[in-house]
């Protein structure tokens, strides 16, 4: 999806609020008798990506002191990141959602895409709280993303939560 028309990504908060409320039931449903986290990780990013048609949805596993790559769909990625590199080395270390508008815009911006224009990051949290993983989102459109996405993250991203050992 390299070249992805604005178009297959605009919708109106509305239509994203929609969509968002509509992805809880299967997400719970593909999740309820799952017990590995790639599969659960792959599963969820397929079903953002069919969802908002996002340029590049996955996840960034904690290990060690880097952020690895893990399952997404999109282009090809940055495989290792940084504590407090970039957008996702940046959530990782504040322990929060980062909703960047204008990636250009952000120091020391990984740019693993350079059709990317804005980008969210969910952190994840294990069973003890800390933090395991986060949620990468790059869209092609600028401001794509605001406090209405962070929250549906968020708390989409919470049913993870049991299967991080």
């Amino acid at each position: 999806m390299e070249n992805a028309p604005a178009t297959a990504l605009a919708r109106t908060r509305a239509e994203r609020v929609s969509a968002y409320a509509a992805m809880g039931e299967p997400l719970r449903a593909l999740l309820t008798d799952e017990r590995d986290i790639i599969a659960a990780m792959a599963n969820f990013s397929a079903l953002l990506k069919e969802a908002f048609g996002w340029h590049w949805v996955g996840f960034y596993r904690v290990v060690g002191a880097e952020l690895v790559l893990g399952p997404f769909q999109g282009p090809v990625a940055c495989v290792r990141i940084g504590f407090g590199k970039g957008v996702c080395g940046t959530a990782w270390q504040e322990e929060r959602t980062l909703v960047v508008p204008d990636v250009e815009r952000f120091p020391g911006h990984i740019a693993c895409s350079a059709l990317t224009r804005s980008e969210i990051v969910v952190p994840i949290r294990d069973r003890d709280g800390r933090v395991a993983a986060v949620l990468d989102i790059d869209s092609i459109l600028p401001d794509d993303f605001d406090a209405i996405d962070a929250h549906a993250l968020e708390v989409l991203c919470e049913q993870l939560q049991p299967l991080f050992e």
